[in-house]
């Protein structure tokens, strides 16, 4: 999944920017309470990464 497909999925589902980094955004996710990061990269993202923003979004 490439990070603009997943940035829409995150506002879709009650996720929210809270500050930008220099190669990374820090997103927090109220269904878990949970503040997690999002690489800003222009490739795919690798599958565990992914799980694991999933999983802290609460989407998986």
């Amino acid at each position: 999944m490439k990070t603009q497909e997943l940035l829409k999925l995150l506002k879709k589902n009650e996720c929210e920017l809270l500050r930008n980094g220099s190669r990374h955004d820090i997103w927090y996710s109220h269904k878990t309470g949970k503040q997690f990061t999002v690489p800003r990269h222009k490739a795919e993202i690798p599958v565990g990464t992914l799980n694991n923003i999933l999983k802290d979004a609460g989407l998986k």
